[in-house]
């Protein structure tokens, strides 16, 4: 077990140095706060779920793993190189078995989180930004569900991993969808979804 865990800014600048995409590094850091809030409601580390969400996706744009291998490129080149910079196996095997295809079975309760969230709050963050306010502030739980049914929108989002996740979790959906969105709400000047002000206390922080 490793004793020290790498910090928070180490991880951003990971981020940041394999990552150009705005959005892509955006949906990092909602998949990062949702993390660190089940941590919180699980009594668990949450240091050490909050980087296993802040990394899962950061090797994506380098190596995008077209052919979906369970071995090469996303994301088992980005579990490589977290491995040698002394990353936590737990962390790393979470990281694994977010992508189905690699096969690695979600065992802790951190793989298992990390997986429910990351489709969910991807449904989250479009929801909002068709809002007139661009904000997570106005965005509830039934109005994702509604969106979850549109099958048009947001189409690059698997429903049905948002349903299996929540159901692995052992959380109902309606209830897990409620609970990624407030911890996303409290992150939303970070995730660009303070929003325009529209009906609320937005900031001008909501961008492209």
């Amino acid at each position: 077990m490793s004793t020290s865990l790498p910090t928070r800014d180490d991880a951003l600048a990971i981020v940041h140095e394999y990552t150009p995409s705005e959005s892509l590094r955006k949906h990092m850091l909602a998949v990062e706060a949702a993390m660190r809030a089940y941590a919180t409601k699980f009594g668990e580390d949450v240091e050490r779920w909050g980087l296993a969400g802040l990394l899962h996706d950061f090797d994506y744009e380098r190596f995008p793993n077209a052919t979906r291998s369970a071995t090469e490129e996303h994301p088992s080149e980005g579990v490589r190189i977290l491995r040698a910079k002394g990353y936590p196996e737990d962390v790393l095997e979470a990281i694994l078995g977010h992508a189905t295809y690699t096969g690695v079975p979600r065992q802790s309760r951190m793989a298992k989180t990390l997986f429910a969230v990351d489709e969910l709050t991807g449904l989250i963050t479009a929801t909002a930004l068709v809002k007139p306010s661009r904000s997570v502030h106005d965005v509830d739980a039934s109005s994702v569900r509604k969106k979850m049914k549109d099958k048009a929108f947001a189409r690059g989002v698997s429903r049905e991993d948002v349903i299996t996740g929540a159901e692995e979790l052992g959380v109902p959906l309606e209830e897990h969808i409620a609970f990624v969105i407030e911890a996303m709400r409290g992150a939303a000047p970070t995730l660009g979804l303070q929003g325009s002000g529209v009906g609320g206390q937005g900031s001008g922080t909501a961008g492209a």
